[in-house]
């Protein structure tokens, strides 16, 4: 009983720091819209811009250059803005490793392998499959309400991928093993993001951030030394250093910080289904760069996805009722 009582303050008090009550956790909150756009623009951006980043730096290394340098990115901006560099408690440092190696490092690797066997649009939208088992995730160990809009939020969110994915759906079967090694990217992605919200570090976000990417990275760094060859670095061209560019400072510099932020400050039932947004903007920049016109195909998935983040965006009657009382 002691231990569910102390279970049931640390929830509270997690509430508490997200500024959250009962009624508004059910939608996404209104000061994070900004974050959610620029995170959702970033990330969806990065897709093009990672694509030409690899084609003259190995993986491992351009992996290894986004976490170590995104770091320092971070670091700087914590000092530029008179705050420092927070250590995790005493006893939490497996918190921050745990989740480390499960949302980055593990993801990574998964995604770096599958890509070689699946075309690079075909794993993104496999990737982002990660709500449907972040949802159920979520219900069953943190005990969040399945509420009709999350669960019709999903439905539209995945129904959307599935459209964007088209006839390359049944590709997929063509190459089991890559298809297998995204989606178990997508299942670390989302078991990591629900034990982050289980087991909440007492960090302020950009420490926490910091950490998690130095943690990360540190395999990223043994990979890249002991399989590829750091002086054809020499030769990357500037194409290639802009995407790497891109990744330091905005994918992995501000997106992580802002995902981190998001998924300590909104329940993982409904930011889940935001990020949705990413793979619909990351293949339709794709295809306004390559000169492309969207089908009826892309427009619908957009229509469906847009429609399925209205869902966690727009608050219903009861919480702005319950909000206004």
């Amino acid at each position: 009983m002691a231990g569910l009582a102390r279970a049931a303050r640390h929830e509270g008090d997690a509430a508490a720091r997200a500024g959250l009550s009962d009624s508004q956790a059910e939608h996404f909150p209104r000061r994070l819209w900004g974050v959610l756009a620029g995170l959702a623009v970033v990330w969806g951006l990065n897709w093009p811009a990672m694509k030409i980043a690899l084609t003259e730096v190995p993986p491992w290394t351009f992996r290894a250059l986004c976490l170590v340098l995104g770091s320092v990115v971070l670091v700087t901006a914590l000092r530029a803005g008179g705050d420092r560099l927070r250590l995790p408690p005493r006893g939490q440092w497996w918190r921050v490793i745990v989740i480390g190696f499960l949302n980055i490092t593990l993801w990574n690797i998964l995604i770096a392998f599958g890509l070689t066997l699946v075309p690079a649009g075909r794993g993104a939208m496999l990737a982002f499959t990660m709500p449907a088992l972040a949802v159920p995730l979520s219900i069953w160990l943190l005990h969040e309400r399945a509420t009709p809009r999350k669960l019709l939020g999903l439905v539209l969110g995945l129904g959307g991928i599935a459209l964007l994915m088209g006839e390359s759906l049944a590709d997929v079967g063509n190459a089991p093993a890559g298809a297998l090694m995204i989606l178990g990217a997508a299942a670390s992605w989302a078991l990591g993001s629900v034990l982050h919200k289980r087991y909440p570090t007492d960090l302020p976000v950009a420490s926490f951030t910091v950490w998690v990417m130095v943690c990360a990275g540190l395999p990223m760094i043994a990979a890249s030394a002991l399989f590829e060859d750091w002086g054809t670095l020499a030769t990357v061209g500037l194409a290639a250093w802009g995407g790497v560019a891109y990744n330091v400072f905005l994918s992995f510099g501000w997106a992580h910080w802002a995902w981190f932020k998001i998924a300590t400050d909104v329940p993982i039932s409904v930011f889940s289904i935001c990020i949705l947004l990413v793979p619909v903007i990351g293949v339709m920049s794709g295809m306004m760069v390559l000169g492309e016109r969207p089908s009826w195909a892309e427009y619908s998935a957009l229509l469906l996805v847009v429609m399925s983040v209205a869902t966690v965006m727009v608050p219903s009657r009861v919480s702005r009722g319950t909000r206004n009382a």
